[in-house]
Formats: C-alpha cells, sequence, structure tokens
C-alpha cells in the first residue's frame, strides 16, 4: 500500500489518540458551561422566590406557570440533549469512516496506478560501434611563435543496422512482496549489418541488457551461429571482426523479470526494415506510446502486437506493451455522504417529529438504525455496487422503523418519512444528480408535511 495515500485532512478521525485526547477536553469545557448554566438558572429562580415571599398568592401563581413551563422546557432540552449527543457522536462515527474510506480509495488508485505505470523494462536497441583515426588541427605555442599542428586522435563512430526482427513474449505474474504486477519476458532479436567501410574491419556490438529488470538470465549473444564471449564483465560491448562489404547476422537472447511495462527504445537511430513482434499472454494487453502497430492479433487470452518500418524511420518515443485497466470511476462519493450523513439524520429526525409523536426511546432507536445502516452500506459498498447496497439495506431499514407503530393508528407516516427523509437523500448522493434527487426529496418532504398537517386541521 502506497503511504502517500492519505485522509482528508482536517477531519477528526476517533482512531487518532491525540485528537481523542482533544475531544475529551472540549467535552469536560462544554460541561462545565452548561453545568454553571444550570446553577445560574437555579439562583435565578431562587432569588425571585425569596423577592416574592411576601406575596403568597403571586408566588404560588408565578410557581405554578414556571414549573408547567419548566417541566415541558425538560422534556424539550431532554429531547434536545439527546438529539445533539447522537449527532455529535455520529459526525464522529462519519468522520471517521470518512477518513478511512477516503485512504482506502486513495490506496487502491496508488496500487492500480503502480500496477502500469511503475517500472519498466526498457529495451535500447543495439549499435554497431567502430574506432577510426581522424586527423585534426590545432595550434601552439614554441619559442614564442604560434604553430599550427596537424595530428590524429581516435574517435567513436556508429554505423546503422541493416535490418531488425524482434520477438517477444511476455507473460504478467504477480510480485508477491508488494503485490503489484510484473513482466516475464522471452526476448529472440535478429539483426543483420552490412560493413560498408572500405578500412574498416573491427566492430563492437553494443547490446545492452533491458533497463529495469530485477532477474536476467540466459544472456546470449551471437555471430553467425557462435557465442561471441564478453570481455569484460559489466561490459555489454561484444567486438567481432567483418570484411568490407560482408554482412553478418547478430541474434539477442534472453529471460528477463521487471516492470509491468515492455518497451523498446530506437534511441534516435534510423529503422531499417524493422520488425517488432510482441506477444502479451495475458489479457487487457495494449500497445504503449501512442505508437500504433501495424496489425494487432488477438486469440483467447493472447495479444500479438507487430510493428514494422520500412525504409529510414525515427521513432523518437519508446513503444511496446502495458497492461491496461479500467478507469477507476465514482471515487469521492461515499466519503462526501458520510460526512453529510449528520445532516441527513437531523432531516429525518425533524420528519419524524412532525408526523408522529416521539418518545426518547424511539430516539435512540432511530439514530441506531441510521448509523448502523451507513456503517453497512460503507463496508458492503467495497465489494458490491452501492446503489443496489442501499437498496437492500433501505429494506432492512423499513422494517426495523416499524418497531414505532407501537400507539400509531398506521404506519404511513413513519414509511414516508423513512423514504422521503433517509432513503432517497442518501440514494440522491450516491448517483450522478444528485441535485435533481435531493431537491425531489426536499419537495416530497414539505409535501407530505402539508398534507399531513391538513388532515389533523380537518380531525381537529
Amino acid at each position: 500500500m502506497n503511504t502517500s495515500a492519505q485522509g482528508i485532512p482536517g477531519l477528526p478521525d476517533l482512531t487518532h489518540p491525540n485528537e481523542l485526547i482533544k475531544f475529551g477536553e472540549q467535552i469536560i469545557q462544554n460541561s462545565l458551561l452548561l453545568v454553571v448554566l444550570v446553577i445560574g438558572l437555579g439562583i435565578a429562580i431562587a432569588l425571585i422566590n425569596f423577592s416574592l415571599r411576601q406575596e403568597t398568592r403571586e408566588q404560588t401563581v408565578f410557581f405554578g406557570e414556571w414549573s408547567i413551563r419548566y417541566s415541558q422546557l425538560l422534556k424539550g432540552l431532554q429531547h434536545l440533549a439527546l438529539i445533539l449527543i447522537l449527532t455529535v457522536t455520529g459526525f464522529f462515527l462519519t468522520s471517521t469512516l470518512g477518513n478511512r474510506y477516503h485512504h482506502w480509495e486513495q490506496a487502491k488508485i496508488a496500487q492500480v496506478a503502480e500496477s502500469v505505470a511503475g517500472d519498466k523494462l526498457e529495451q535500447i536497441a543495439p549499435q554497431i560501434r567502430y574506432i577510426t583515426e581522424e586527423p585534426y588541427t590545432y595550434t601552439t605555442q614554441v619559442n614564442g611563435k604560434i604553430v599550427r599542428v596537424t595530428d590524429k586522435q581516435q574517435v567513436t563512430r556508429f554505423l546503422n543496422l541493416a535490418s531488425s526482427n524482434i520477438k517477444v513474449k511476455i507473460d504478467q505474474g504477480v510480485n508477491v512482496q508488494n503485490r503489484s504486477a510484473i513482466y516475464i519476458t522471452e526476448y529472440n532479436a535478429e539483426y543483420k549489418f552490412i560493413n560498408q567501410l572500405s578500412d574498416i574491419n573491427s566492430f563492437f556490438l553494443e547490446a545492452p541488457p533491458p533497463m529495469g529488470y530485477t532477474l536476467l538470465s540466459s544472456y546470449q549473444v551471437e555471430k553467425d551461429g557462435k557465442i561471441i564471449a564478453q570481455k569484460n564483465p559489466g561490459d555489454y560491448g561484444f567486438p567481432f571482426q567483418l570484411e568490407p562489404g560482408q554482412e553478418t547476422t547478430l541474434k539477442i537472447s534472453y529471460q528477463a523479470q521487471g516492470g509491468p511495462r515492455w518497451v523498446y527504445n530506437a534511441s534516435n537511430q534510423l529503422l531499417s526494415k524493422f520488425q517488432l513482434t510482441a506477444t502479451a499472454n495475458f489479457k487487457n494487453a495494449d500497445f504503449a506510446s501512442g505508437i500504433i502497430p501495424q496489425a494487432i492479433n488477438s486469440n483467447n487470452n493472447s495479444t500479438e502486437f507487430i510493428w514494422k518500418f520500412d525504409n529510414n524511420v525515427s521513432v523518437r518515443n519508446p513503444f511496446g506493451v502495458f497492461t491496461s485497466t479500467q478507469a477507476i470511476a465514482k471515487t469521492g462519493i461515499i466519503p462526501r455522504l458520510l460526512l453529510l450523513a449528520p445532516g441527513l439524520f437531523l432531516w429525518w429526525i425533524l420528519l419524524l417529529y412532525l408526523s408522529i409523536p416521539m418518545s426518547l426511546k424511539n430516539v435512540a432507536i432511530t439514530a441506531g438504525i441510521f448509523f448502523a445502516c451507513l456503517l453497512t452500506l460503507t463496508y458492503t459498498a467495497r465489494l458490491m455496487n452501492a446503489e443496489i447496497a442501499l437498496l437492500i439495506i433501505a429494506g432492512l431499514s423499513l422494517g426495523l422503523t416499524y418497531s414505532f407503530r407501537k400507539n400509531q393508528p398506521t404506519t404511513i407516516p413513519i414509511i414516508i418519512c423513512t423514504i422521503t427523509g433517509a432513503i432517497l437523500p442518501v440514494f440522491g448522493l450516491l448517483i450522478p444528480y444528485s441535485g435533481l434527487t435531493l431537491s425531489l426529496a426536499a419537495l416530497l418532504s414539505v409535501g407530505w408535511l402539508a398534507v399531513h398537517n391538513s388532515v389533523d386541521m380537518v380531525r381537529s
């Protein structure tokens, strides 16, 4: 897993000890403030009682009214405190889940990116090198006079290959250490070279192995069927003799393992009578760097790519084979839903309060159903389509809210509030047309409240 994949910055995460300590300190401070307010209210009532101690009738009326208002206030404060506690706790839960899900999504994206854009096997086109002497002129000072001197120096020159016929077979494996894909390649290339020089017969074949390999085996260079010995360890310059006007065949073969791409780099050479046949023995193989092959042949789980150039073609970018992956879509949807979940919970609770009598027990059950369903949706969305998972969870949530039917003449208000206040808004945040769906949910909610209020007015 890529260590650069991080959660959403600035959001609370209950899996971090430092943030838990900080939240605890804030809760203690807010609790002390609430205690001070309650004590202040008690002192105010006591002072009013003391000031009215001589007026018994006024004192009785005052405390009679205040007792009723105070009991209503306490009952409302109980509901408000419970909803506040559930909402804050739910926010910490959903923000933690949002961070975890975002972290998981970014790690998944990094893993896919690593599988197609990590290390690669890059084969550099071989070159024919020779050394020749060329005259050059320089000036120097002798006895106070400027003298022009003509001398010879050894320079390195390169010649183009007459033809290239390359065949590479690629199998895809798995690197057990980091679970990323690797390529196992079998490379066989045949190059023809014609000595067009009249005074040079000593050459070097510069044939380096592929760059980026982790394992190289059976590396071998042949000239006309005979193996050319390597002179210096680590030096891939193979010397050979060829008389002027003669032609020779050079073969290079090896097996290598490396990153999840294989490309051929022409190294700014002019390619003549060039043919590269890359056979990928796995699914989802595609050609790299935008150099379109002349032919693509597919057979079951194998794909063959053929590049063929006739005369003096220059290819600037490396070209070859890589494993294509489908575009990663619908990222960030679940984290967004989790961040907005407390607001959706408050909307659902408000609809229920305006539709049916709600007890503290019903409020707690409602919160448990809502956040438990969100938790289930968060983890089932990793295994299946989120919309299908929501439909299954929605059916379960409707069955659980059926427990509110006690002391209710009908369950229609509960079902309507659950659909318009919870299920439809959550569904709207999972699909592309979120604004339209949320607007429809709000319209249905307000329409239900208007109809419900009209029915109550008729009954009264």
